[in-house]
């Protein structure tokens, strides 16, 4: 394993005037609770913190949009740095989801990839089902609509990679919460060739029926490796309340930990990206120790 320390908080938004979302100090953190010690990398890469700016930004829609994609161009570049050497599992710490999109970049280089997105939003929100010229668009809820090929060219074009990183048949998205509300934000990605299981459908089914049907899409195409996302917000608030933008109900954890062992195991698994742990929710490092207590069994074998 090679872990990527990513300390960007570029893709979300503030929640209050002259307020700067934390999730950059999460890989600090979560180093703090004994992140090193528990997966004993073979290599640390460090990734410099980039300059968070609040407001719009001329010549594009998206907050903070051209430091995202020059920080996700470094990101890439470090993925796929690692691709000549099979033993190099890269672990992504972020960051919020944004990261998601240069760990993707970097692997694309390579072939064609599958996407398992493990995440209580289904941050699908796109050009296509909002006013893209009201505000400046928070990227950390556009990450698999990008990734998808859904939005910017600023974020969905990338150099080496032909658009979209990952097309809708190879994507699998667990543990999305809302979409049976009301008000459901962007409906249209239950229109998508997305493997769709929501957190209601993964409680009812048992978590070996979600494996079985993430294997069953991975299988379509058996040559290509595949990538997870997992955004911590996706375990129910009560286990995981340092998220900027907590929720229940969640995957439970045991089941969480089931999931991401049994795709961590697959020789096919190119590498993962953790975000949106946010440590000014956590003052006495609660969940970042619950958080590293989760990895370290993931990856124990």
């Amino acid at each position: 394993m090679v872990l990527i320390r990513a300390p960007s908080n570029l893709g979300l938004r503030p929640l209050a005037p002259r307020h700067e979302p934390g999730t950059w100090r999460a890989p600090q953190a979560l180093t703090q609770a004994g992140l090193v010690d528990a997966l004993s990398p073979m290599r640390i890469i460090d990734l410099e913190r980039p300059s968070y700016q609040p407001g719009a930004e001329a010549g594009t829609n998206l907050r903070n949009g051209t430091a995202i994609r020059n920080f996700n161009l470094a990101l890439a570049d470090c993925v796929a740095a690692l691709d000549d050497d099979p033993a190099s599992f890269p672990l992504v710490i972020g960051g919020d989801c944004s990261i998601l999109l240069g760990a993707l970049a970097g692997c694309r280089r390579r072939g064609p990839l599958s996407l398992v997105h493990i995440d209580g939003h289904s941050d699908f929100r796109h050009p296509g089902n909002y006013d893209a010229g009201a505000v400046p668009g928070a990227v950390g809820g556009m990450a698999l609509a990008l990734a998808t090929g859904r939005g910017e060219e600023l974020l969905t074009d990338w150099p080496g990679v032909a658009a979209p990183l990952v097309p809708d048949e190879q994507v699998v998205q667990i543990g999305e919460r809302e979409s049976r509300d009301a008000d459901f934000a962007w409906p249209d990605v239950n229109d998508t060739a997305i493997t769709r299981i929501d957190v209601f459908t993964a409680r009812d089914l048992g978590i070996a029926d979600v494996i079985a049907r993430t294997q069953a899409t991975l299988r379509k195409k058996p040559d290509w490796p595949f990538w997870i996302h997992l955004d911590v917000d996706v375990l129910d608030q009560t286990l995981m309340p340092a998220v900027d933008c907590p929720g229940s109900p969640g995957i439970d954890e045991a089941d969480l930990i089931l999931l991401l062992g049994t795709l961590v195991a697959d020789e096919r698994c190119a590498g993962m990206t953790v975000t949106i742990f946010d440590p000014d929710l956590d003052p006495e490092a609660e969940y970042a120790h619950r958080l590293v207590s989760m990895l370290r069994t993931v990856f124990s074998g």
